[in-house]
């Protein structure tokens, strides 16, 4: 791949979860639209990928989530693999074959390097595997390769072995819950972002009290009616007074602790509190959250800041509001998932402007193609980002969507502003 096609493939990532079901990694795979008919051969091409990973600077975007990027045979043997970072990357051993002596002595020297390797495609301990089973550290199982007694005869045959198991191709909660009870320990894949949408499901009570303090932050309303709901809401209380005292005033060191609501309300902003507010309604089961951790928060978060990012990048002329709208529709566009209700039902409980209404609902305007655009994207569909791509204003390319990728996996792990 010439370094023009690199910067014209787009830079997809699916993520890679533990079994506490937080952010583990990320399996990152480079492809253009015009390589559906053969979707890996540009994932294989591992020079291109590892050229992608280091010009997009993706060590201090993904911070302490792992990299796993494949290698075929030809490219493990070059010395360019030793440019990645062996904390920041996981080496994905795409052999389709028995290895050979040259190979087998090349893993072996980058485990002692410092470097996790791991088996694809993995069917059974045969001519192929057995010889690298003392040097990966993870194993690879594509779930939908396999039926039922095979997966369970895979994880038996590999118990006893130092080795972390990875399901590949997750598509349900159900199909994760039956891995993790065979032993499995990483799981790959969007499960996480389905979720079963019920008409008419009742929320909780600290789900319709975040709604209640989002619709007053959004309004135009006196600091004093925002001041009293959040004394009804201890637990909010408390989050708010520590995020407010830990991030300080726009990055600074506060002199003194933030220690009434109205002064927490007035330093963070309303801007900033209605983010934050909206983010812990995508949290599981509580009042707080980490997006680092939570693949839902992360994916929402990450999701809202590429938003603004790409509307900065649009047109010139004055971008503040849309690109807030923008952050908020990123959020939003999340909710059904994590309250099961379908956004029209959503949208009747949170006061939105016309612009994050019509984009969440009909995927009109700027903001719902360019949402659109993200769901495509969070997708692996190379084809409907191309087409969406065409049809924004202002010069928007697959490089320009990689580079927002990256700056925003950058602001979400704090490495950047």
């Amino acid at each position: 791949m010439t370094e023009q096609s690199l910067k014209n493939a787009f830079l997809f990532r699916q993520p890679i979860l533990d079994r506490q079901q937080e952010l583990a990694g990320y399996q990152l795979s480079l492809r253009r639209s015009d390589d559906l008919a053969d979707e890996r051969s540009v994932s294989r091409d591992a020079a291109a990928l590892c050229a992608a990973y280091a010009e997009l600077g993706m060590q201090s975007a993904l911070g302490n989530a792992r990299a796993f990027i494949g290698i075929d045979a030809d490219y493990l043997r070059q010395e360019a693999i030793e440019l990645l970072p062996a904390s920041g990357v996981a080496i994905e051993l795409n052999v389709v074959s028995v290895p050979d002596r040259v190979t087998l002595t090349r893993c072996q020297n980058l485990r002692e390097r410092g470097y996790s390797l791991v088996l694809t495609d993995y069917r059974g301990i045969d001519d192929r595997s057995r010889p690298l089973l003392p040097m990966v550290e993870v194993i690879k199982i594509d779930v939908n390769a396999a039926d039922p007694e095979q997966l369970q005869n895979f994880a038996g045959s590999l118990r006893k072995l130092p080795i972390k198991l990875l399901a590949q191709g997750v598509g349900s909660r159900e199909q994760m819950e039956r891995c993790r009870n065979l032993g499995f320990e990483l799981f790959q894949g969007r499960y996480f972002a389905q979720a079963e949408i019920v008409s008419g499901r009742r929320l909780s009570a600290s789900q319709a009290a975040l709604i209640r303090l989002v619709n007053l932050v959004g309004r135009d309303v006196d600091t004093a009616v925002i001041e009293d709901a959040f004394k009804h809401e201890p637990a909010l209380t408390l989050n708010l007074l520590r995020v407010v005292n830990s991030v300080g005033c726009r990055g600074s060191r506060l002199a003194q602790p933030v220690t009434t609501l109205r002064h927490a309300i007035t330093l963070f902003g309303r801007r900033q509190l209605q983010r934050w507010l909206s983010l812990l309604l995508l949290a599981p089961g509580s009042d707080g959250g980490d997006p680092a951790r939570s693949p839902l928060l992360q994916v929402a978060a990450l999701r809202g800041r590429m938003m603004e990012l790409l509307i900065e990048h649009g047109p010139s002329g004055d971008h503040r509001k849309l690109a807030d709208l923008a952050f908020i529709t990123g959020i939003l566009s999340m909710m059904p998932v994590a309250l099961g209700l379908p956004i029209a039902e959503i949208l009747e409980q949170i006061a939105v402007e016309r612009d994050v209404r019509l984009a969440l609902s009909e995927h009109r305007g700027v903001l719902g193609t360019l949402l659109a655009l993200l769901e495509s994207f969070d997708n692996d569909d190379a084809a409907g980002c191309d087409r969406l791509l065409s049809g924004l204003p202002g010069g928007f390319d697959r490089h320009t969507l990689n580079t927002c990728l990256s700056v925003a996996l950058r602001w979400l792990n704090g490495n950047a502003a």
